[in-house]
């Protein structure tokens, strides 16, 4: 712990990190038991589930959740992990079911999570006590967060703050429309670092620099005009400017952390797509194209990019130390037909194209990092929120000492 300490105060600021905060299990076990696993992660939608007895999995590392709907209508999360001796519960990605039923010796659960038989169980014990455990739940306008620690940060601010922006776009309307997965041989902080800046998107990502203005420098001439354009044409679509922002150094002191901003799209662009044009129906609030995207931030690792005809969520997980993984949603309006109202591969195109581009980029520059001749090097201007992330990440870790 020692040279932990030792190594965050040796490290410069506003510099990429030591390499061995990308590299040393150690450090990675300790992140992840005190910094990860107490954030607020994006699970999934509520529309996985919408009848009594859906569920569906959530698999992070070692731990498995049980994201299920009840009689009552409620979502509830559980571990997977029967309270007999420990066998996952539900083998299956996905389900519908009455009951849960372990599959080793048939301990019984309700939809509640408590247990209601158990053949041979001494009538001396208490099954009141030998319900599923649960895990911290919340639904944010539809979308499905858990926590796994046992007294989570608050998410009481994010979810007044991002309540109005989020209902802009009609959230709970949607339906997940398409899921991907993505292996990423890279620490997940790196993967985080890199969605965090789009310093790189102009040389690494010509398909997504061509319609959005984020590749300017905020200050340019080129960002602020095309600001302009979409911001005054926000009100004839019905939507409004917000600006949120409570994120890594702006976060507020026992709540997690959550932003919420919009830039513009350029020229014939009114949407995420190949050719600018419309690729799904308009989605809540919105009564018009409107050519912007907008950014949400869910906690440290969860995020969301909203057009005016769908959402786009990712989610950043660790699977080692040096590998990882992101899951994208793609969201439309829950009432879109697919091959009427949208095109699959129209629709997933950008995005899809973008972070099969970053798997190569962050495996790179973890290949880098690797090396004996690696050494920490300057943020530039254009790199505030991923200075901002590795602030954050330093005290989190520097109050597990």
């Amino acid at each position: 712990m020692e040279k932990l300490e030792q190594l965050i105060n040796n490290q410069v600021k506003d510099w990429s990190l030591d390499q061995k905060f990308y590299k040393d299990k150690e450090i990675f076990d300790l992140e992840i038991e005190k910094i990860y696993m107490n954030s607020w992660l994006l699970a999934g939608h509520q529309s996985q589930i919408p009848n009594t007895g859906d569920y569906f999995l959530f698999n992070l590392l070692s731990e498995s959740v049980i994201i299920i709907r009840g009689k009552d209508g409620g979502i509830r999360a559980f571990m997977n992990v029967c309270r007999h001796r420990g066998s996952h519960v539900c083998l299956e990605i996905k389900g519908n079911v009455k009951r849960l039923t372990c599959p080793y010796h048939a301990w019984t659960y309700n939809l509640e999570g408590a247990l209601v038989a158990a053949k041979y169980l001494s009538n001396n014990i208490d099954k009141d006590n030998l319900g599923l455990h649960s895990c911290s739940i919340d639904v944010i306008e539809g979308l499905i967060m858990i926590n796994f620690s046992d007294n989570p940060i608050s998410i009481a601010m994010m979810k007044q703050e991002l309540s109005e922006p989020m209902q802009m776009f009609g959230m709970k309307d949607l339906k997940i429309a398409a899921h991907r997965n993505y292996s990423i041989e890279a620490n997940w902080k790196l993967t985080v670092e890199n969605y965090n800046e789009c310093y790189h998107c102009a040389p690494a990502h010509p398909e997504y620099a061509k319609s959005h203005s984020l590749k300017y420098d905020e200050s340019s001439k080129e960002y602020q005009s095309a600001q302009k354009l979409m911001i005054d044409a926000l009100a004839k679509c019905g939507m409004k400017n917000y600006e949120i922002s409570a994120d890594y150094e702006d976060q507020i002191e026992s709540q997690e952390q959550y932003a919420y901003g919009r830039y513009a799209l350029f020229g014939k662009y009114i949407t995420g797509s190949e050719d600018g044009k419309a690729l799904a129906p308009l989605i809540g609030e919105i009564t018009e194209y409107n050519p912007g995207a907008s950014d949400f931030t869910l906690g440290p690792v969860s995020f969301l990019l909203a057009y005016s005809d769908h959402v786009v969520a990712y989610v950043f997980t660790p699977v080692t130390h040096q590998t990882s993984q992101c899951d994208v949603y793609w969201m439309v309006d829950k009432d879109a037909k697919e091959g009427k109202d949208y095109d699959l591969e129209r629709l997933i195109w950008l995005w899809d194209v973008t972070t099969k581009a970053d798997e190569r980029i962050i495996a790179n520059n973890q290949k880098g990092v690797n090396s004996r001749k690696y050494t920490s090097g300057p943020f530039s201007e254009k790199e505030s929120t991923e200075k901002n992330f590795i602030s954050w990440y330093l005290n989190h870790l520097r109050e597990t000492l």
